[in-house]
């Protein structure tokens, strides 16, 4: 665990790169590749990087650091923005690679 609360940061923008590569990928897979196997398994990635890790991580330091410090306070606005403004921001990324994909 102690690996995990040293290296908070680094791990936190990794997973978020790849929550974001999962992100493009799956509308790739979706719209690109008109494929619902590899649609699905974007997702499973997305889960595996995105929102299950960080809330883990905002647990772990949570209860390394027991109290609420700037990293989990990052955690939390990253959800906050996920269920709310960012679902709108993914609806027009959708549109935008709906419209890319089907132009080809």
């Amino acid at each position: 665990m102690d690996f995990l609360v040293e290296n908070k940061w680094t791990i936190l923008v990794s997973l978020e790169v790849l929550a974001w590569s999962s992100t493009f990928f799956m509308l790739y897979a979706r719209y690109g590749l008109k494929s619902s196997f590899w649609f699905k398994v974007a997702t499973v990635l997305f889960a595996l990087t995105g929102v299950i890790p960080q809330v883990l991580m905002g647990i772990i330091n949570f209860i390394a650091t027991k109290k609420v410090d700037v990293f989990t306070l990052i955690i939390v606005l990253l959800i906050l923005y996920g269920f709310t403004i960012g679902k709108g921001h993914v609806k027009k990324l959708d549109m935008w690679a709906q419209k890319k994909f089907s132009a080809k």
